[in-house]
């Protein structure tokens, strides 16, 4: 830093003065330091852009339904549920990055979940108003309009425990609807958590802060323009309800674990009941849903279980194309109660776990049907993707 200083003439410290106060200009009074060049980016043109429609809308989500790349796609429509701590289009950067629009390719009808960035109204919003008015709205909204009675689901972290809690419920209510069940970096027993969301940048601060500070205040470099780190600053609030509930429940006391410990909409929920097709997909250096701990869902569901572990974190670990060549996975298709006899006895495979996914989940049905449009099934196209909820931003 000194010899910055000497080579600049203290410039590089007068630029950091000036991105420091636009940095305190930005949060209103509070420090929020610039992780890369917003001015970059923007939601839904060169980012989150895999085309689709809006089809249905509620006061907590938004679900888009994607346009098809195939002429014959899998009968069995996919729901993606991201966590309603983020916004969705994590799994859809850009196209060389998107998940979302991978599985297009592969022939699946995709619709995704958009949460609301909800406001004070939606304050008293609780989980099971996000099962009511998020899964099971959008699994009504879909068969309106594809016709399907059948579907398989993706869970994103905190949107995988939604939906074991969904399962769990469905499975008491004799609700077969949802055929295969696939859980990224989800925890449902919680007795060795990781990291909070809400700490998460504190507690990487050596990543995630001070190599900023170093880099934007005391070098006075600009941030170097990354799709990732907009989406990681692209934050949303939650409804106080809602996250007490998770915290005290589940994060602190566990009870999604305990046969009966929650009860949602007059239902108690045993994770044991769950009894479906189930993919589970960790990965190794994830600080947030550490893998030995998402691992203990292999003990716990009833069904057929699948338990993959990808090379790298929470999210580099998730997005990780075929095409990239990055990053490893490993398989196993025995599940002993211990995750270190598991690792011991799995295969590493070179690249992305994706292929391995679909071939998992279009094993479930191979069943094909015509492309299906948006907007020309049950249910009116409302906007373009990818919707009007994932532009409102937490300081809006």
């Amino acid at each position: 830093m000194l010899r910055r200083t000497a080579e600049t003439g203290g410039e590089n410290l007068l630029k950091g003065l000036s991105n420091l106060l636009a940095d305190l200009e930005r949060g209103k009074g509070q420090l929020r330091i610039r992780m890369t060049d917003e001015t970059k980016f923007k939601v839904g043109e060169n980012i989150a852009v895999t085309p689709g429609k809006v089809v249905f809308r509620n006061d907590l989500m938004e679900l888009i339904q994607y346009a098809p790349a195939t002429e014959q796609v899998l009968k069995r429509p996919l729901l993606v549920i991201p966590p309603w701590i983020n916004k969705f289009y994590i799994l859809d950067l850009r196209p060389k990055n998107s998940f979302i629009r991978w599985a297009v390719e592969q022939g699946h009808t995709v619709f995704v979940v958009s949460w609301v960035n909800p406001d004070e109204k939606l304050a008293e919003k609780g989980f099971d108003d996000y099962m009511r008015e998020g899964i099971y709205a959008a699994l009504e909204a879909i068969e309106k309009a594809t016709g399907e009675k059948a579907f398989n689901v993706i869970g994103y972290c905190l949107g995988g425990t939604l939906l074991a809690c969904v399962l769990a419920h469905m499975a008491a209510r004799k609700d077969t609807r949802i055929k295969s069940a696939t859980f990224f970096t989800t925890m449902v027993d919680f007795s060795e958590a990781g990291e909070m969301a809400t700490t998460f940048n504190m507690l990487r601060a050596n990543d995630l802060i001070w190599s900023f500070v170093v880099s934007n205040y005391l070098l006075g470099q600009e941030p170097f323009p990354f799709d990732l780190l907009y989406w990681n600053d692209d934050s949303t609030r939650m409804p106080a309800r809602m996250h007490s509930f998770y915290l005290r429940r589940m994060y602190q006391q566990n009870d999604l674990a305990k046969p009966g410990g929650i009860e949602l909409d007059g239902v108690a929920l045993d994770l044991r009941k769950i009894r479906l097709p189930t993919y589970i997909l960790s990965t190794r250096e994830d600080h947030i849903a550490p893998w030995k701990s998402t691992y203990r869902a292999t003990q716990i569901y009833g069904g057929r279980i699948r338990f993959v572990l990808a090379a790298s974190g929470h999210i580099a670990g998730v997005v990780n194309p075929p095409e990239s060549g990055k990053y490893s996975h490993w398989v196993n298709d025995e599940l002993p109660p211990d995750p270190d006899a598991w690792f011991k006895g799995a295969t590493e495979l070179a690249g992305s776990w994706w292929p391995d996914w679909h071939r998992w989940v279009a094993g479930q049905d191979r069943a094909m049907v015509p492309a299906r449009i948006p907007g020309e099934g049950g249910l009116p196209a409302l906007c373009d993707a990818p919707g009007e909820y994932v532009k409102v931003q937490a300081r809006d």
